[in-house]
Formats: C-alpha cells, sequence, structure tokens
C-alpha cells in the first residue's frame, strides 16, 4: 500500500483522538459555570450530544455535505490556476449515503472513515458550544433535538456552502474560512442566540428595575482547567483543516486545496491565544473568567484566515478581538439582557464572523478555491450574511416550535430546585449538606450525620 495513504490515514485517525479533548474541556468547563444544583445535568447535556449528533451526521449530514456542493473537481496547479472539470459530487451520487460502500468496512478505502469523523467532531464542538449558552433551564430532550439538528444537518448546510472547494459561497464570492470561524463558532453561537430568545433567562437573574444578578460558577477553576483542555484540542482541531494532497506544493493544503502548511497554523494558533489572554486580561481588568475566555475568543477570531496571517498580525488581532469580546458580551448580558450562560454568543458567534470579515480586511485579493476566485470584502460580507441567517432562523425556527409545545424549558418548580434532582432524583454532592442528610443506623433505628458525627468524635476521644 502507497505510504502516503497510510499517513493520511493515520493523520486523521490521531487528531480525532486529539479532538475528543474538546468534549472533556466543554463538559468541564461547562460543569464549573453551573450551581451546584445542575452539575451532573449539565455533565449529562455533553455527553448525550454525541450519542444524537454521531447518528444524525451519518445518515443525513455526510450526505447533505457533498450534496449540496456545486460539483467542481480541481484540474489546475497548486496555485488556485486551473478549469473546473467534471461534477466531482452531486444529489444523484450515492457517497455519502450510510448505504454507500465507503461508509463502512470498505478495506479499499483508507481515507473516507477518519474523515468523517473528523466532520464528527466539528458537530459535536456546535453542539457543545450550545450546550453552555443555555445552562440550567433548558429540558434536555429539547437540547438534544435543537443539538441534532445544529450538529447534524445546520452546519453542515453552511460547510457545504463556504468550507469545501464546490460550495456557492467559494466558486460566486471567493469566501475564505479556513479554520471554521463562521461555519463551526459562528453557527452555533447565531444558532444559540436564536434559542435563547425563546428560552429566556434563568429565575432571578434580571429585576423589574433593570438590574442584573451575577451567576457564580461554583467553581472557577474547574472552568479555566475546561477552557485550557479546550485550547490544548484546538491544535488537532486546526490540523484537522488540513488537506494532504498530491495536487498542491508542499502537500498540504486547506479545505479549498490552495497550498498550507502545519507550520503556518501552528504559528497563527500559538500567537493567537498569546494576543487573546492578554487582550481579555487587560480590557476585562484582570478578570479571570474573560481572561480565558479572552484566549478563546482571540484564536475564533484569526481562525478563518489562520493559514495565511503573519503571526505578528495574528498577534494584534486577537489581542483587539478579545476586547471587543469582553465588551459585546457585557452588552448582551447587562443591556440586551440575554442570559448566556458562558458568553458563547459573544465569544463563538460575534468573534466567528467578525473573523470572516477580517479575511476581506486583511488578505483580500487572496486565492481562494480551484477555479481562481479570490477573496474579497464583499464575498466575506456575503458569506457571512447568509450563514448568519441560516444559523439564526434554524435556532430561532426550531425553539419556537418546541416553546409552543412547552417542550423547551423546564417548570419552574424544576429550575429553583435543581434539574439534577429533578432528572436524577438524587443530589450528586451530599456532603454540602450533611448535616441534614439521614443516616440508618444497623438496629434500623434513623439518625441525622450531625448526630453521629458526634457520637464518632465522643467514643474517639
Amino acid at each position: 500500500m502507497d505510504t502516503s495513504v497510510v499517513f493520511t490515514e493515520a493523520y486523521y485517525f490521531f487528531t480525532v483522538a486529539i479532538m475528543w479533548l474538546l468534549h472533556v474541556g466543554f463538559m468541564t468547563y461547562e460543569a464549573g459555570v453551573s450551581r451546584r444544583k445542575n452539575i451532573m445535568s449539565t455533565a449529562m447535556k455533553n455527553i448525550m450530544t454525541i450519542a444524537v449528533v454521531t447518528p444524525t451526521f451519518y445518515y443525513v449530514g455526510w450526505y447533505v455535505y457533498f450534496c449540496m456542493q456545486e460539483g467542481l473537481k480541481f484540474t489546475g496547479d497548486a496555485t488556485g490556476n486551473g478549469n473546473a472539470g467534471e461534477g466531482a459530487f452531486y444529489c444523484g451520487d450515492q457517497y455519502g449515503l450510510p448505504w454507500d460502500g465507503t461508509a463502512g468496512p470498505n478495506l479499499g478505502d483508507n481515507i473516507t472513515g477518519v474523515f468523517w469523523a473528523a466532520f464528527v467532531l466539528f458537530s459535536w464542538t456546535t453542539g457543545s458550544i450550545m450546550s453552555g449558552a443555555v445552562l440550567e433551564r433548558i429540558r434536555i430532550s429539547a437540547y438534544l433535538w435543537l443539538t441534532a439538528l445544529m450538529g447534524g444537518i445546520v452546519w453542515v448546510v453552511a460547510a457545504a456552502w463556504g468550507w469545501s472547494y464546490g460550495g456557492w459561497l467559494v466558486t460566486h464570492f471567493g469566501y475564505h474560512d479556513f479554520a471554521a470561524s463562521g461555519v463551526v463558532h459562528g453557527v452555533a453561537g447565531i444558532f444559540a442566540l436564536g434559542v435563547l430568545f425563546n428560552l429566556g433567562p434563568r429565575i432571578g437573574r434580571y429585576d423589574a428595575n433593570g438590574g442584573t444578578r451575577a451567576f457564580k460558577p461554583h467553581n472557577l477553576h474547574l472552568t479555566l482547567m475546561g477552557l485550557m483542555i479546550i485550547f490544548t484540542a484546538f491544535y488537532a482541531f486546526y490540523a484537522a483543516c488540513l488537506a494532504i494532497t498530491a495536487d498542491t506544493t508542499p502537500g498540504w493544503a486547506n479545505i479549498y486545496f490552495n497550498p498550507a502548511t502545519l507550520s503556518a497554523i501552528t504559528y497563527t494558533i500559538t500567537m493567537g491565544f498569546a494576543g487573546g489572554f492578554a487582550g481579555g486580561y487587560i480590557f476585562a481588568k484582570g478578570d479571570p473568567f474573560w481572561t480565558i475566555s479572552g484566549g478563546l475568543a482571540g484564536v475564533v477570531a484569526v481562525s478563518a484566515g489562520a493559514d495565511i496571517y503573519s503571526p505578528n498580525l495574528v498577534l494584534i488581532l486577537a489581542f483587539f478581538s478579545a476586547g471587543l469580546a469582553y465588551h459585546v458580551g457585557n452588552w448582551i448580558e447587562q443591556k440586551a439582557r440575554v442570559d448566556d450562560a458562558v458568553g458563547a454568543v459573544s465569544v463563538h458567534g460575534v468573534m466567528g464572523f467578525w473573523g470572516v470579515m477580517l479575511v476581506g480586511i486583511f488578505a483580500s485579493g487572496y486565492p481562494t478555491g480551484p477555479n481562481g476566485v479570490t477573496t474579497t470584502i464583499l464575498g466575506q460580507a456575503v458569506g457571512a450574511a447568509a450563514i448568519f441567517a441560516l444559523s439564526f432562523v434554524t435556532g430561532y425556527g426550531a425553539s419556537w416550535i418546541l416553546k409552543q409545545f412547552n417542550l423547551l424549558r423546564v417548570p419552574p418548580e424544576v429550575e429553583v430546585e435543581g434539574l439534577d434532582m429533578a432528572e436524577f432524583e438524587t443530589d450528586f454532592y451530599p456532603e454540602f449538606g450533611r448535616a441534614a442528610e439521614p443516616i440508618v443506623h444497623a438496629d434500623g433505628s434513623e439518625g441525622s450525620a450531625e448526630e453521629t458525627l458526634r457520637a464518632e468524635l465522643a467514643a474517639n476521644r
């Protein structure tokens, strides 16, 4: 077997394995943000995201991705000069369907499964981004329906439009979004915004006089650790956005089959985190949550042009993007009174589309795609508008339907008591209330934990 095929298979396999840390991080991060009474339900949402998005993408999304492309096949050289050949994919093809020969253990196909899995991990990421925004009041069943829709279908449509060399945004407008500022982060954040409009704020979040009550994370250190785990996995996320091909020099390409390298994206992501942390720290005056969220905002903002930006430019863009995310996040929370529990709308949604526009500003004229179309501010704006509309309308519409049937939000008494008790009928952290915890003695009699502790202390003196 050709060693290049083996290398490609191994490459994507290990990016997928490392990207699992994204979801370890999201679960840890969101559990830290939640109040104690909602920790387990928050964690379970992230686990069940995998359970519902994976089959949705397998049976529907993978085919949609190829079906919605215009079917261009690259026949030119590595600089983007070439002709559109015969259609590579179209809706009449079987490729991408679950019963197609590539969608299983085909011994002659070493690539499709691992490349499919990379897309699945991107799909999970969109769901986990929304999960944080809607913490502590959404029904788990409603969340699963919504995350299956977004993770399995909606973001896939956006990817087919602008994250493929045959997408209409690419072939007609030169849309460039290398590491998915818009088609992953932007989609998830703005879809979540549409859901939040129907879901409403947590009880007690806002008062009638315009005041905002801060719901502090129950464990800020856990939240920060979760984000650091996410940042580790970002390197694999970026790496999975590269294609390995013999048609380009030096053998690596972006999703549009323009030359790109691991070295370039390593510079970008590392400088992006550094600039984002610095910007978050300065603009938020040292606030720990926004310092580390600034790192994420900075990287999201430079992701669209991560394959072509200078490290010097990345540092500057990430720094000021972190400040922009901080101010937009506070405006959304305090002025617009949209209760986004983790700032996902600002950090992912707004920064995602801001990143798309930055490419038009700083990389206008760069060739995108096999037919030689170049990137422009207008093309980036058209792409941002189309993907924004797709995301918001589907998020708002789907959640509005669930709301009409009273299926979107938990009842007020459940929210006050906590979702963990309602969903699982148990307190997963009873040591916090140990003094009131009932104890059953060996003789069958009952007593309180406080009485038992006092008796144990007396016996040991």
